[in-house]
């Protein structure tokens, strides 16, 4: 018998707000988290604009010795994590924690401590290199960190598929509780990519809008005028629970996560398949992962990246699987608001799919102001709508062909 998984807790800090309640708030209301890059010089760069944190006070969750040996994205992925863990009412206490994983998702993992280490290393020479440079650095340390500090002693990885990586660790962490590995998981993704080297390799693949004099602007999925992503940072962290675990313990719950869909495009390292290929089987996966009635489904949150490839072809995906019901369905991109979290995108998404079900509410795409003739569904444009949400999908489309679609049901 498979086991039934449900989401209890969930804790983010993100462009449009470090936690759970100003994020939605911000995300209902049409709130763009993107602006010119505050932390360096970018007058010489193409795009020079970013979804930047703001106002995020990491010593509010770790300590000041620690803080030292962290990257950017371990201290958001642990401050995301003990809001998901407080906001589930979980008592850790009364919990067999060797039940009890982590799951943590990153793109490019400790990009700000691999460049500001190596300008050590050519200016003062090696041995100034830091000796945590490399616990610092790598992608697990995520996941590990979190476990250490919650005490979490069951399954413990982490996953690397770029901007699939969150939605990835989630679908992992389902499939880990639903076979009865774990009773509890911590999942989900963080990101810290807004430095110097990562904004030059993006900017020179040609990937990012370069609507530098109109940031809150620039993300606009859908849109005929848009001109590439716009990178941004930041986390999110779901409790995922075995549902008896949580019934029992009269948790609140959010939505029950009941399909996981994967797959490869096996075609290019940046381009996605033609026709949305991959993206069509990840859905169609999910879909009949859950058994779910396609007419019951009634919200998608796109990867909608904003770039003339992804929004395309994800169209074309939905269309593929849905037929002429695709034009039932409400499809928003919320990168419209906070950027391109990369490796945290499917990560913030499934939140927002958790919310949207939970609160009866779809958000929109903004900056959605003359839509591309190509696409014709319905996207929500500009203004979000009140709406029961009995399925919801979430979709995360990585470089090097990593698909990765997430169902999501409300509890009735």
């Amino acid at each position: 018998m498979k086991k039934r998984v449900v989401i209890t807790g969930l804790g983010c800090v993100t462009p449009v707000g470090n936690d759970k309640e100003t994020f939605w708030q911000n995300i209902k209301n049409g709130v763009s988290g993107i602006g010119k890059v505050t932390r360096f010089d970018t007058s010489n760069y193409q795009t020079q604009i970013a979804a930047e944190i703001k106002n995020f006070e990491p010593e509010k969750y770790i300590n000041k010795k620690e803080l030292k040996r962290m990257d950017k994205f371990v201290q958001y992925a642990v401050a995301s994590a003990l809001m998901a863990v407080e906001d589930s009412k979980l008592d850790l206490e009364k919990e067999d924690m060797n039940r009890f994983g982590v799951i943590l998702g990153t793109g490019i993992g400790g990009v700000e401590t691999i460049e500001k280490q190596h300008e050590i290393l050519l200016t003062k020479g090696n041995k100034r290199v830091s000796p945590f440079f490399v616990p610092m650095m790598i992608g697990n340390m995520g996941a590990g960190q979190i476990s250490i500090i919650l005490g979490a002693k069951g399954p413990n990885t982490d996953v690397c598929t770029a901007c699939a990586s969150g939605s990835h660790s989630i679908g992992d962490a389902f499939k880990i509780i639903q076979r009865g590995d774990a009773e509890l998981m911590l999942a989900g993704g963080s990101e810290a990519p807004i430095t110097e080297l990562a904004l030059s390799g993006f900017c020179n693949m040609k990937a990012m809008s370069t609507r530098n004099d109109e940031p809150e602007k620039a993300s606009r999925p859908f849109d005929k005028d848009r001109d590439g992503f716009v990178i941004g940072e930041g986390a999110a962290l779901l409790v995922l629970e075995e549902y008896e675990h949580a019934k029992n313990r009269g948790a609140k719950i959010y939505a029950e996560v009941v399909g996981y869909g994967l797959t490869a495009d096996a075609y290019h390292m940046t381009t996605p398949a033609p026709n949305g290929e991959g993206a069509t089987r990840a859905i169609q996966m999910a879909i009949d992962d859950a058994k779910a009635p396609l007419e019951e489904i009634d919200y998608i949150n796109a990867h909608g990246t904003s770039t003339a490839y992804n929004d395309k072809f994800e169209t074309m995906a939905i269309k593929n699987v849905f037929g002429e019901y695709a034009y039932n369905l409400c499809v928003s991109s919320t990168k419209s608001m906070t950027g391109h979290l990369l490796g945290a995108s499917g990560a913030i998404e499934a939140l927002v799919c958790a919310l949207a079900i939970d609160e009866e509410f779809v958000p929109p795409t903004i900056n959605l102001e003359s839509q591309d003739e190509e696409l014709d569904l319905d996207y929500v444009a500009n203004v979000g709508r009140k709406k029961q949400v009995r399925y919801a999908i979430s979709n995360s489309l990585g470089f090097g062909g990593h698909n990765a679609s997430l169902l999501f049901k409300k509890i009735l």
